[in-house]
């Protein structure tokens, strides 16, 4: 059952979503710079460092939405297949469970999405 209105649900899962693309963002610049597969890696970092840039001011912006409504998401249970959240606004909680394979799309999309904005910004 919804216990969350729509918009709630809009800001929570977006927020943690995009912390999760945030999340592997930092984790291939790390990568990138210590073990690069490419001769020249500076244009890669810099293009990876853009769009951390562009998640974190959403996630800050998002951040502030999730305070104003009272707004927090906390990881219940981790398994290999499903990964559970519970989300709570103003009294009310709701949990969620998602097949990783579905956070893993989703993800992904933002990232796409982000790529598409620097891309944008570059123009």
């Amino acid at each position: 059952m919804r216990y969350l209105t729509d918009e709630e649900w809009q800001i929570a899962s977006r927020f943690l979503f995009l912390s999760l693309a945030l999340q592997v963002i930092k984790r291939d610049i790390q990568q990138l710079e210590r073990q690069s597969p490419f001769k020249i890696t500076e244009p890669y970092i810099e293009l990876l460092l853009r769009i951390e840039k562009q998640a974190t001011k959403e996630s800050h912006l998002l951040r502030k939405e999730m305070l104003k409504e009272k707004i927090t998401i906390t990881i219940i249970n981790r398994e290999d297949t499903f990964t559970t959240y519970l989300f709570r606004c103003k009294g009310k909680e709701e949990k969620r469970n998602y097949f990783n394979p579905a956070i893993r799309k989703k993800v992904e999309n933002i990232l796409h999405e982000l790529f598409q904005t620097v891309k944008q910004e570059c123009s």
